[in-house]
């Protein structure tokens, strides 16, 4: 069984067992009073931490229903829900390993439940490995490849359907600066990256006439757990290189990604946003 944390209270809910005609009418009060709930639902992948837990915060702030998928840090992914659910109650944090194609369908059909369909996605779940490209190994090749452009595909495909019934919805896509301009010692993860782009201005021009949006989000060098191991020179070497002459937050990436699903960029879909402080122009 999947392994999730919930926040969510509601008085019906709890109070369901003096009979089964009281069962029945709370259940059916229940099912009306989601139907008035007009706010939206956003999905973020790699939420527990990071730019995706600044992400789902965001969303929460401005009256979204959140759910955010997490592969592994259990205790990130609790802290990230307690934060939340300080704005609301309505958060939902899934364990989900976005490669695997049963597990997301099964975790997006449990959000979309509780929470109706899905509104924004926003594919933020990522991984990396620095090394030589002599040295990468196929099976370390498949990982970040299945990860980074097959949880987008895996994703996408999932919550598509709906968006599509309903001539509404915004996919934001996270790919990299390094998707752009390549890095040396990160061949796999720069493919990885550059695959999102394309794949964000394919899929625009497909959903398109179904008023759906896609867009990416390119962050240059932001404070996050995956830049944590870079010693004080590169960091300061990274700093110097950067025309705004600092790292950026995941709180900066956070706001183009809202931006991005607002009803500001409603004219706005294919395109890809860096959020890099100028390092890449």
């Amino acid at each position: 069984m999947r392994n999730f944390f919930l926040a969510r209270t509601s008085f019906l809910q709890n109070n369901l067992s003096v009979s089964e005609e009281f069962d029945t009418i709370s259940t059916e009060m229940i099912r009306k009073v989601k139907l008035m709930d007009n706010r939206k639902h956003c999905l973020i992948t790699g939420g527990s931490r990071g730019i995706g837990a600044a992400t789902a915060y965001k969303f929460a702030q401005n009256g979204y229903k959140v759910t955010f998928f997490y592969r592994a840090d259990n205790e990130s992914a609790q802290y990230t829900l307690e934060r939340i659910k300080n704005i609301t109650y309505d958060c939902l944090a899934l364990k989900v390993d976005v490669r695997d194609n049963d597990s997301v369908l099964a975790a997006v059909k449990e959000a979309v439940d509780l929470f109706g369909p899905v509104d924004v996605l926003v594919s933020n779940a990522g991984v990396d490995k620095i090394e030589l490209f002599t040295e990468t190994t196929s099976e370390e090749w498949n990982r970040i490849m299945d990860t980074n452009i097959g949880g987008l595909f895996n994703l996408s495909q999932a919550v598509l359907p709906s968006m599509i019934a309903r001539h509404t919805g915004s996919i934001i896509t996270v790919s990299s600066m390094w998707g752009v301009t390549g890095a040396s010692c990160e061949v796999a993860y720069s493919t990885s990256k550059a695959a999102i782009i394309g794949f964000t201005k394919a899929l625009a021009q497909e959903v398109g006439p179904s008023s759906i949006r896609v867009n990416c989000v390119a962050p240059g060098v932001i404070d996050t757990e995956m830049n944590a191991s870079l010693d004080d020179e590169t960091r300061d070497s990274l700093c110097e290189s950067t025309p705004l002459c600092r790292i950026g937050s995941p709180e900066e990436v956070a706001d183009a990604v809202f931006f991005l699903a607002s009803d500001e960029a409603s004219f706005i879909t294919g395109q890809v946003l860096g959020v890099n402080g100028g390092f890449v122009m």
